[in-house]
């Protein structure tokens, strides 16, 4: 069974629109938008023309941030991956691992020429794969701690567990955090206001900026 790609585009647009966070982005968000960190991700999307902010959000979700991790699948990047995309790498930094991940391996993110807010969330659902469109479900991968999403995950290749929930943030609520911390992130994505987040997050944000500066390492 195929995915009509121009109508998950559409599915996705109406969900951006009307999605709202249930868990707290913005220590995540904090992070993924800090300077050292932001840094890095523009030198990639120099090289690949994939927004900077679709690589940190790629880069959350794949390893949790982790500068040792490949973007491709979260494996360490200085030996050859074992999980799919299988057989990459080693590559001499973790630049050259994320320009291969994007460039080289599906779903070719680095192709790419839609980056609307409706086609930077369909080739992030593409980048987990489109299993949950097949079923007619929001992906976890992209809605996951936002409204548009309950329950429901493959807890292994071909195997969709309708009851697990995904306790990962999701790439839209990522997004909408940084859209509200960065304003190139805001401007590219139409600079719609972020749907409010939760009580205390941004005391939160700024005790995780401050723990980032005082002992984050890249």
């Amino acid at each position: 069974m195929s995915v009509d790609l121009v109508a998950l585009k559409d599915a996705n647009s109406r969900r951006w629109k009307a999605a709202r966070a249930l868990r707290d982005f913005v220590p995540a968000a904090g992070r993924l938008v800090s300077p050292s960190a932001k840094t890095q991700y523009q030198a990639v999307e120099r090289r690949t023309s994939v927004p900077w902010f679709f690589i940190a959000v790629v880069h959350e979700r794949e390893s949790s941030q982790n500068w040792a991790g490949s973007l491709a699948q979260g494996d360490p990047w200085n030996k050859v991956s074992v999980h799919v995309p299988i057989g990459r790498g080693p590559f001499a930094s973790w630049a050259d691992a994320a320009v291969d991940a994007l460039e080289s391996c599906p779903p070719y993110a680095g192709r790419n020429h839609d980056w609307s807010v409706g086609g930077i969330l369909t080739m992030l659902e593409q980048y987990n794969g489109l299993g949950y469109a097949m079923r007619g479900l929001p992906s976890p991968y992209v809605w996951s701690g936002t409204d548009q999403y309950s329950r429901g995950k493959f807890v292994r290749d071909g195997f969709y567990d309708p009851n697990k929930v995904d306790t990962q943030l999701g790439c839209a609520g990522l997004l909408m955090a940084m859209r509200a911390l960065d304003h190139d992130v805001a401007t590219r994505l139409g600079g719609q206001p972020a749907a409010p987040a939760p009580a205390g997050a941004f005391s939160r944000f700024l005790s995780a900026i401050g723990s980032f500066f005082g002992g984050r390492k890249a």
